[in-house]
Order: structure tokens, then C-alpha cells, then sequence
């Protein structure tokens, strides 16, 4: 039986002996497509040579490609675990030919590798094809039916519609018909019972489809209508687990080498067989793929958060540890144990997760702990919950909890049910379309067709020059809730577009009068996008393409000095130090580095320092283009993870530190100006931001904290030595306000003994009291407690006003609840409102807060009441 990595190496080597350039997987985590988040298909690494944005330097590609489905069109998220064969990471074998090979070729390799090297019997083979569709005018793909007939019998090859054999890009883009590869996994009997024929595409977990070969012959334009493309492209993409799954004689993708190792060091973890328990089986199924798709993410970058991409990362994470508390009883972190597992299954061939295997253990583990302390807290509100309801849980209620707090529905109905209640799941429903409303209608984007002007790709020289002459090659109408913009590519542009952490360059098209506002540059694919708010009135004429250079050289300065940092960090901290993230802005530069402390205050000094030495020394930028990668990397260049670089890559230089990077940069280090550290803080576990700035901002800041401090001279009528007099000012501070809790304790004492004489009989036994006092939140806390020792069978209600807000206080003896039931929370709630505030606390004592002293009369009228 042939291993997973054998399985993955044959096809790669079927391919490379058939011409294919045989390509490493790109990134998980998308960076320069506006319209995803993640890799969710092979091809995605190849959509501008598709779209032709670019020549192909390679005619025939192959790869092993990682991708993630969990949102949108391609979400497999709810299946993963329930079914055999759904996942959210998983891997996509592919072949691709640009221009090159077509149907015939494509059709043949897939049956030569399935049959003649993976040996799986043609009897077990279904294939379909396109059947045409009326509405788009196309007739069935009968060139693709008859390539099939020199392999199958008719009655294995099946027509299907659009739906399923018609593959587009998305609304708009290249698209074309596809023929699927099918097998049938079930036992003999069931094959006798009924033929495989009736179950193809209809979702049955042992008659599955293993491989889509698409052929782009067309492009869909935003009207919906169809162009035929000028070159026909082949895109294929074959499910690694699935395969796997077929090969090995299993009727499960998770009983395959690529989970059952971690399936089985799960089992172990928990004390439960796998195969034992159907709820058990299902969250190791779930823990085992999410484990994946999480530390895959983390390599290439993407730490969990509660925005974008890190949201999605944070969910599949939390889904996973729920799973785990919920069914295996793990109530401790658990899932960064099994990283080394996945490691030594997969580093070999993803050589990035081997690389970042601390980081991914170290941030899922504080994400574990996270999610587990959210898990007690929001068991503690939904029980509070539950008793407010006295039955059915409102379904806003239950959407707090999920939207506020990241409580699970599921966990939320599971735990009702325990107690006998059932939850408004219509009302949750309802909750949740909103906000995806609210959602969609922030984001909705109508993009129009590209027009095209001319042909060509877009020649940048934004490191030579900041203005040229230059011509629209294509522009487009882009219309959403922030109004019309246009998107504007060019012939060759100085444009900068936002990449590497750098923020896309602003500027102006001009011709003549016309001058045209560029309000952001980004790179789609590999198109330089223009972003303006209008149009140019000649889109036909040369026009002059002119960056803001003021803009401009403040960001080069701050990137120039990210690289210095990055240096000096590595030479003080350790060479475990890397880049895990930036922003380099005009006004700012934000470095995330790897590093397992704080870094502290002596330690960021000495590294400010010794960066402004680097500036000082002024050291010329040297700039080497198109460096083969292999050279590059000898000259000692750090290559960032969760980057994709070319054959041929940028070396930037400035004396000891050595880096790949397509940014901007300073001539020279002594154009940067002063460089200050303003802050360091942890972003997750063993990761660390510092932020810092440069040249003009870090002169402004420089001069406020002079003028400051002159004016702190002044006041302390310019001491020889400031500081010893501040800390002069701080000794006598604190004493007075020793003094002041004195005195504040010796006042509460002596209404602790005066106050009860007021007190009045409720006519129940007890005795009750409301007062107005000039107290603190401190001292009524004192006071209530003092009361409560002092008299049990006393209940006590005071009010105060501090600077504006009022405050009020209940305290309860012992013997006074006792005898009248009553609980100082009950009253706080009752009294709160009248103040316009809120607040809670024991059966003994409570307080609220408020916005409104004017309501302090009433309120303390209405305890009276309450007491009376």
C-alpha cells in the first residue's frame, strides 16, 4: 500500500516527466487579492495569468498546493468531522498548462497516472462531462464525451449541467467546462445492489469525486455574458485526502496516514479509542483537521484575531477546543501538543512548518487558554441566563452570547437541553441575518468591467523615478458604499502599490488642467491598481503620473529604519528573532517580531541607540536587482515567512543588514532623521510589536516633550534638579493621602456608632435606614460592613454624589434578610434606574452607579419605601 508521501511524490513526478515545472505551494494566507482572505483552490497562485495580467514563464505547472475552504461559496466548515471526506485545509494536486496543452492531453495524463501508476480498477471509474446550457448559449461538451469514449464505456461517462461541470473563477472572469473524475469505494455487495452510475454527484460518501479538470475557454463579463478567451488554458485539481482515502483500501479520508496519526495521538491524549463513540469519533475527526488548517495558517502568518482573516483562524480554533470540551473532557489546553505530530508528518514537504513549529505551539496554546476561560465565563452567563428566561432562551439572548462573548450556539443549546429548555433558535436565526446584513451591505461592491485601452503588462520604475508619462492600459467603475472610484492601470507607473508591509503611494494623473487624484495604490495579482474618485477626461492621451514625493520619502525613511531595526534586534535579542508582520506608513512603522519575553525598557534603550548610530553613520543604500534567489540567499538575505519570491529577487542593503524586499528606500541612512521607540507590547504568545517613528514625527514629539517639560520647570520655579524635586512632589502626594484614608476611616467609624440611632422600624422585627452621606464608593463599602457586624438586624441604604455621580449603597444584616427575605442585589436593581445607572452585587450588599444626581432624592425616597 503506497504511503501518503508516496501517493503525493508520484503525482509530482508523473507531471515532471510530461514537461511540467513542478512549483512550490504558495502562501495559505492571501496577500495581494482583494477578493480572498485564503487559497481556496489551486489555481489561485495562477489567476493573473489566467485573467493576462501576465505571460506564463512557464507553459506547464505542477504542484501540490494547501488551501482552506471556511467561508463564503467554498465553505465545507459545517461537514468537516460529520462526513468522511469534507475538510477545511487540505491539500489540492494540480497540473496546469497556459496556452499549451488542451483537453486531449489533459484527459489522457489523468488516466495514464490513475490507471497506469496508481493502479485503480477502471471498473470503479465514473466520469461526467458538460451538458450545455441554454441560458449562456453553450452546447454539450461533446469533444470531452468523445476523448473519455477512448477510455470508458458510454454508460460511464454522464452529462450533468452547469451546476456541477461548468467551473467560473467567481461573478466575473475566466470560466469553462470541466470534466470530474469519479470512484466508486464501496464493498462488492454494494456495487451489486446498485449500480454507482445513480450516485455520482449526489453526495454519497463512498462514490466521491477525486479530480476536476477545467478548461478555460471562456470569460464571463460583468453583463453575464460570455468571450471566448484568446488562449485556452487547462486547470486541474486532484483532493490529496480523497486519493489517499481511494488508495489505501479506506472508505474515510480520516482513516488514512494523513490524520489517523493524529487521531490516535488524540485518542491517547484523552483516554477514549477512536472507533468507540460516534460524538467521540466526530470531534477527533474535527480536532484532527482544524489542527491543520490553524498551524498551517500561523506559519504562513496569520495569527488569530477578531478581524478578517485572523477572525476565521481564531473561529476553526475555538470550534476545535470546543469540540474537545465538549466531548473528550478536556478542560486544559491540549491542541498545541499535537503540533510535533503534525510536523513530522508534514515539515518535509512544507518545510515552513517545521521552520515555525514554536510559534504555532506558542499561539495556540495562549489561544486555548483564551478560549477555555471565554468557555467558563459564558457557562456562568448562560445558566444565569437560563434562570432569567424560566424557559425558552430568548434567541437575542443567545445571540449575545455568541456575538459578544464567542459562546457556540450549539454549546448553548446543548447546555439548555441539559437543564429541560429549548432555545428560540428562530429568534437566534433572525439575530444572526441581520447582522450578516448590516455586514453585507458595508462591504457591497459592484465592479464593472475592465475597458481596455491597450495591451501590455505595467513597467513600474517607481525606484528610479516619481514622474512619468505614461498611458491607461485599462480602467474600471467600482461602486459601493462609499461611492463611485475608479481603478486605473498603466503602461508604467511610479506608483508604489501597497505590499511588504508598505502603504501604497498617493499622488496625482495630469493632463494639462486635468489633474486627477490617485488616493491609493494596490497590487491585484500582479496588476498595479490606480485608486481615484474620478476619472481623467482623455483616458485616450499620454498623461504625467506624479507620486506625492513629501509622502513618499517619509514612508522610505521609516522603512529604511524597519530594516535597521530588524538588524540591531537580531544582533541584541538573538538570530531567533524574524519578522512576523509590518506596516510602514508616512506618520509611523509597526515591527511584529518572534521573541518569547517582553523586551524591556534597557534593552529597547540600547536598541534605540545603537539604530540612530546606523543613522548616523549614514551608509549607502545598495540596491541589487533581479539576484538569483540561491545567490541572494548566500549573501546572507533574510527571507520573510509566509512570502512567495520568484527565481530572481531584490537584495536591499545598507551595510550589515541584508533583506529581500521590493520596497522604497533612503539613498542613504542620514536622510532618516532621529528614531524613537514608542512602544513594545505582545500581540500573542511569543510574538512582540514595536512601534516607532521617524524623522519629522519623532522631531515633533521630541519638541512636545521639551515644551513640557520647560513648562513643569516653570511650575516648580526651575529646581536644579527636576527629577529629585518630582519625586519630592510624589513623597508628599502620597503622604497626604495617607492621612486622607486616616481620617476617611475615622469618619466612617464614627457613623458606624451615630447612625443607627436614626434608624426606624419596619414593623416586621427589623430595622431599617436611608440616608444621604458624603461618602465614597470606599467608605460606604467600610460603613455597610461595619453596620452589618454591628447590627444584624439592621437594613442600611445610603447616597452619595462625588464630583458629579451619584452613587448608591445597600447593606443587609444577617438577621434582616433572615426575617424579610429581601436581597440587596433585588433592591439595587430597583433603585439603580432611578439614578440612570445600573450595577449588582451580594445578597448583603450591592451598588449601583449612575448619570443622573438629580434622581437621587426619589431614589433614596423609593428605598425608604422598599424598606418601610
Amino acid at each position: 500500500m503506497l504511503t501518503s508521501r508516496e501517493i503525493r511524490q508520484k503525482f509530482l513526478d508523473h507531471f515532471a516527466q510530461r514537461g511540467h515545472t513542478i512549483v512550490p505551494s504558495a502562501p495559505m494566507v492571501v496577500k495581494d487579492d482583494p477578493t480572498l482572505m485564503f487559497t481556496n483552490a489551486g489555481m489561485n497562485q495562477f489567476k493573473d495569468l489566467f485573467l493576462g495580467n501576465r505571460e506564463a514563464k512557464h507553459k506547464r505547472i505542477a504542484d501540490t498546493q494547501k488551501c482552506l475552504r471556511v467561508s463564503g461559496k467554498h465553505n465545507d466548515l459545517e461537514e468537516v468531522g460529520i462526513d468522511t471526506y469534507h475538510h477545511t485545509m487540505f491539500e489540492m494536486l494540480g497540473n496546469w498548462s497556459f496556452g499549451d496543452y488542451f483537453k486531449a492531453e489533459a484527459i489522457q495524463w489523468a488516466w495514464e497516472l490513475l490507471v497506469d501508476e496508481y493502479r485503480i480498477d477502471t471498473n470503479d471509474l465514473y466520469v461526467t462531462y458538460f451538458g450545455g446550457d441554454a441560458k449562456d448559449g453553450l452546447e454539450p461538451d461533446e469533444e470531452t464525451r468523445q476523448l473519455w469514449l477512448k477510455y470508458l464505456p458510454s454508460e460511464r461517462i454522464l452529462p450533468f449541467s452547469k451546476k456541477d461541470n461548468f467551473w467560473e473563477m467567481g461573478d466575473t472572469g475566466p470560466c469553462g467546462p470541466c470534466t470530474e473524475i469519479h470512484v466508486d469505494v464501496r464493498t462488492a455487495g454494494e456495487k451489486a445492489a446498485k449500480a454507482g452510475k445513480g450516485l455520482v454527484n449526489n453526495d454519497h460518501p463512498q462514490v466521491i469525486e477525486i479530480w476536476n479538470n477545467v478548461f478555460m475557454q471562456f470569460e464571463r463579463k460583468a453583463d453575464g455574458s460570455l468571450h471566448t478567451l484568446p488562449a485556452q488554458h487547462v486547470d486541474t485539481g486532484m483532493g490529496f485526502e480523497r486519493l489517499c482515502m481511494v488508495l489505501q483500501g479506506k472508505r474515510s479520508n480520516y482513516d488514512t496516514d494523513v490524520f489517523q496519526p493524529l487521531i490516535q495521538a488524540l485518542a491517547k491524549q484523552c483516554g477514549k479509542p477512536y472507533g468507540a463513540e460516534e460524538k467521540a469519533d466526530i470531534a477527533m475527526r474535527v480536532i484532527a483537521d482544524h489542527l491543520r488548517a490553524i498551524s498551517f495558517a500561523i506559519a504562513d502568518g496569520q495569527l488569530p484575531s477578531n478581524t478578517g482573516a485572523g477572525y476565521v483562524i481564531r473561529r476553526i480554533l475555538r470550534r476545535a477546543v470546543r469540540y474537545g470540551y465538549s466531548f473528550l473532557g478536556f478542560n486544559e489546553p491540549f491542541m498545541h501538543d499535537l503540533v510535533p505530530v503534525l510536523v513530522g508528518q508534514m515539515g518535509e514537504q512544507f518545510p515552513e512548518l517545521r521552520k515555525q513549529q514554536d510559534i504555532v505551539k506558542n499561539v495556540m496554546l495562549e489561544e486555548e487558554k483564551a478560549f477555555l476561560r471565554t468557555l467558563e465565563q459564558g457557562t456562568k452567563r448562560i445558566e444565569q441566563a437560563l434562570v432569567e428566561s424560566k424557559g425558552v432562551l430568548p434567541g437575542d439572548k443567545a445571540f449575545e452570547l455568541f456575538d459578544t462573548y464567542g459562546f457556540p450556539i450549539d454549546l448553548t443549546q446543548l447546555m439548555a437541553r441539559e437543564q429541560g429548555r429549548e432555545v428560540d433558535m428562530s429568534g437566534f436565526e433572525s439575530e444572526l441575518k441581520k447582522q450578516k446584513d448590516r455586514s453585507r451591505a458595508a462591504t457591497a461592491v459592484t465592479t464593472g468591467d475592465w475597458v481596455e485601452l491597450g495591451k501590455g503588462e505595467t513597467a513600474f520604475i517607481g525606484y528610479d523615478e516619481l514622474s512619468t508619462t505614461a498611458h491607461i492600459l485599462r480602467y474600471r467603475k467600482v461602486s459601493g458604499k462609499g461611492g463611485d472610484q475608479f481603478q486605473i492601470v498603466l503602461d508604467r507607473t511610479p506608483f508604489y502599490p501597497e505590499g511588504g508591509g508598505q502603504v501604497g503611494d498617493q499622488g496625482w494623473l495630469i493632463h494639462g488642467d486635468d489633474q486627477v487624484e490617485v488616493i491609493d495604490t494596490k497590487r491585484e495579482n500582479q496588476l498595479i491598481v490606480h485608486f481615484t474618485k474620478d476619472l481623467p477626461k482623455n483616458v485616450e492621451s499620454a498623461l504625467t503620473a506624479q507620486v506625492d514625493t513629501s509622502r513618499r520619502a517619509l514612508t522610505a525613511r521609516n522603512h529604511t529604519a524597519t530594516h535597521l531595526l530588524h538588524h540591531v534586534l537580531r544582533k541584541h535579542l538573538g538570530t531567533h528573532v524574524e519578522q512576523k508582520g509590518s506596516l510602514v506608513a508616512p506618520d509611523r512603522l509597526r515591527f511584529d517580531i518572534s521573541h518569547f519575553a517582553k523586551v524591556t525598557p534597557e534593552e529597547l534603550a540600547t536598541i534605540e541607540r545603537e539604530v540612530n548610530a546606523m543613522i548616523a553613520d549614514d551608509i549607502v543604500f545598495e540596491d541589487k536587482r533581479n539576484v538569483p534567489i540561491a545567490e541572494a540567499k548566500n549573501m546572507g538575505a533574510m527571507a520573510l515567512f509566509g512570502e512567495k519570491y520568484g527565481d530572481n529577487v531584490r537584495v536591499v542593503k545598507f551595510g550589515p543588514s541584508v533583506e529581500l524586499c521590493g520596497g522604497t528606500h533612503v539613498p542613504r541612512t542620514g536622510t532618516i532623521g532621529p528614531f524613537r521607540i514608542v512602544s513594545e507590547s505582545a500581540l500573542a504568545a511569543g510574538i512582540r510589536r514595536i512601534e516607532a517613528i521617524t524623522s519629522v514625527e519623532a522631531e515633533r514629539m521630541i519638541n512636545e516633550k521639551l515644551e513640557k517639560l520647560d513648562a513643569l520647570n516653570a511650575l516648580l520655579k526651575n529646581p536644579s534638579d527636576i527629577v529629585q524635586a518630582v519625586e519630592k512632589l510624589m513623597e508628599q502626594h502620597a503622604s497626604m493621602g495617607k492621612e486622607l484614608e486616616k481620617f476617611a476611616k475615622e469618619k466612617v467609624k464614627g457613623l458606624a456608632a451615630s447612625l443607627p440611632a436614626n434608624a426606624k422600624a419596619n414593623g416586621k422585627g427589623a430595622k431599617f435606614l436611608v440616608e444621604r452621606l458624603d461618602l465614597d464608593a470606599q467608605s460606604l463599602k467600610d460603613l455597610g460592613y461595619q453596620l452589618r457586624e454591628q447590627q444584624p438586624d439592621l437594613a442600611f441604604i445610603a447616597g452619595s454624589v462625588i464630583d458629579g455621580k451619584p452613587l448608591l449603597a445597600v447593606s443587609l444584616g444577617k438577621a434582616f434578610m433572615d426575617g424579610t427575605g429581601l436581597k440587596a442585589g433585588d433592591l439595587i436593581k430597583q433603585l439603580g434606574p432611578l439614578i440612570k445607572g445600573g450595577g449588582g452585587g451580594q445578597p448583603d450588599f450591592a451598588t449601583a452607579g449612575g448619570k443622573e444626581p438629580g434622581g437621587m432624592a426619589e431614589a433614596l425616597k423609593k428605598a425608604a419605601e422598599l424598606l418601610g
